[in-house]
């Protein structure tokens, strides 16, 4: 066996063991290994990515114990395009916003969070290589955990409301999912989504377990649903982006719910099969739910005068348009879905951290009315805020603009009735994004003599402004380069099931 299949399992334990070794070091080393794994993390799965494009799709039986009583990593190059994606993002946003880190943060829990930055990387790992069900809902729980833990750590009385309100929807959503696995357990006597998927397969024939299967997928859509924070399950959403830390709201949005969103894929594709998710029109609701949740998600930004908040409310939205794009149920809607994940990720994190660099120079204040002129008076984060902005409205060049061709193009292959509703949806949709951010981009950039006399001494946290620099290529290499990402995806998903 070449190392390099190794790599995968490597990355999820090497960063769960250093979570633990963070846990007894002081702040500076522990901030120093986390940094240094994720790096690591980072290049490893290139080198993964690298071996499934050249050699293919491959299974890593752990232990090798066959099914059903091994366990099973499952390794192509959709897996490896958004590990090495995922990697990226937090090195970025961990990096982005390490000097608030130990300002918001008392030194004696510093430690402890960056082992929850670990523990969340190898969960989303996990999320994404597992090919066993059970393995997944462990790790959606250490996912939960952490990322409970990324909020509330600042300690004051908003977080602490943010976590606790994150914490009951979350648990909610994974007692739905634990039902599902559960029953589908009992019905197919396996664990290994390849293993379930034979099973079903010969249900399906048959017409055996009908309406528990049923029940099953229903379950789990919307456990994972809820946990991905999909309209109307968003309610924790704005607090727990809005009030924890830059670092802990950039990984909050732009990665954590695209865990979920990722094994739903693999449930849907793996576990059932596709064919099996469209005769139950599982695919239809979530369309639904998708179109509504990207309107509804941008009416709410556009009443919010907090920029933190709007920018959380602006993720309701950017949610929907993922839901969406597997509701169109064609391959094109896959293939746009995963890639906003990417272009949202790259954009919504880079907004949280030039939003708290904005913020800096407006007396700390996150509301607009403070903000004027803040992008005059720390220049870097206004143009990587501009940046986020357009790249979410649907500006040329910018990440969120392929994802809307995308989609568009995936809509065109849909059904009549869908390709009526989407098209509609992403262009009143593209308007309400247009009203709040280029509102927000005015308002950085309509100048106030009083604020920039104030700030005249402000300067920017150099690691700051290397990660707002590193985002703002990022975007534009996913806008002006999207070829190369839609040919890895389309090559990812053919081997995908």
């Amino acid at each position: 066996m070449n190392i390099i299949q190794n790599f995968p399992l490597f990355n999820i334990v090497m960063c769960l063991m250093g979570g633990v070794i963070c846990s007894v070091l002081k702040a500076k080393p522990a901030k120093c290994l986390s940094m240094g794994l994720i790096a690591l993390a980072g290049v490893m799965n290139g080198c993964v990515l690298w071996y499934a494009a050249k050699y293919g799709q491959y299974t890593y039986m752990m232990g090798h114990f066959p099914a059903p009583w091994g366990n099973e990593i499952r390794v192509g190059v959709l897996e490896a395009v958004l590990a090495l994606f995922f990697c990226i993002i937090m090195f970025l946003s961990v990096l982005g916003g390490e000097h608030y880190i130990t300002i918001d943060i008392e030194e004696s829990k510093t430690n402890l969070y960056f082992t929850m930055v670990n523990l969340m990387l190898t969960s989303l790992l996990a999320l994404i290589y597992t090919n066993d069900l059970f393995t997944a809902y462990v790790f959606v729980e250490i996912n939960t955990i952490a990322a409970g833990a990324l909020i509330m750590i600042r300690s004051n009385g908003h977080t602490l409301v943010a976590a606790t309100k994150y914490m009951i929807m979350s648990l909610v959503g994974s007692g739905l999912l634990l039902i599902g696995i559960t029953m589908l357990y009992d019905v197919s006597g396996h664990l290994l989504m390849v293993n379930i998927h034979e099973q079903i397969s010969v249900y399906a024939r048959t017409g055996e377990y009908a309406f528990p299967l049923t029940v099953t997928i229903g379950l789990m859509s919307v456990g994972l649903a809820i946990k991905s924070a999909l309209f109307p399950f968003h309610s924790w959403l704005p607090d727990a982006y809005g009030y924890s830390t830059p670092s802990s709201a950039a990984i909050l949005s732009s990665l954590v719910s695209k865990g979920y969103i990722f094994l739903l894929f693999k449930i849907f594709y793996r576990v059932f099969g596709f064919d099996f998710v469209l005769d139950h029109k599982v695919t239809n609701i979530l369309f639904v739910f998708g179109v509504v949740g990207m309107i509804a998600g941008s009416v709410m930004a556009i009443y919010q005068h907090d920029v933190r908040r709007l920018i959380a409310f602006s993720s309701v939205a950017q949610i929907g348009y993922i839901y969406m794009g597997i509701g169109l149920a064609v391959p094109m809607g896959t293939v746009a879905a995963v890639f906003h994940i990417m272009s949202h990720a790259a954009s919504k994190s880079m907004l949280f951290i030039a939003a708290k660099g904005l913020s800096d120079v407006s007396g700390d204040s996150k509301d607009f009315s403070d903000l004027k002129g803040a992008g005059f008076r720390n220049k870097l984060a206004g143009i990587a805020f501009s940046v986020g902005a357009f790249s979410m409205v649907g500006i040329p060049l910018l990440a969120g603009f392929t994802s809307k061709v995308y989609f568009a193009e995936a809509a065109l292959l849909a059904s009549n009735r869908k390709m009526a509703v989407a098209m509609v949806a992403l262009a009143i949709s593209t308007i309400l994004n247009a009203v709040y951010f280029i509102r927000a981009v005015i308002t950085i950039y309509t100048p106030n003599p009083k604020r920039e006399l104030a700030a005249k001494d402000y300067r920017l946290p150099r690691t700051m402004a290397v990660a707002l620099v590193l985002f703002i290529i990022l975007n534009v290499f996913l806008g002006t380069w999207s070829n190369l990402i839609e040919d890895a995806i389309e090559m990812g998903l053919k081997t995908f099931s």
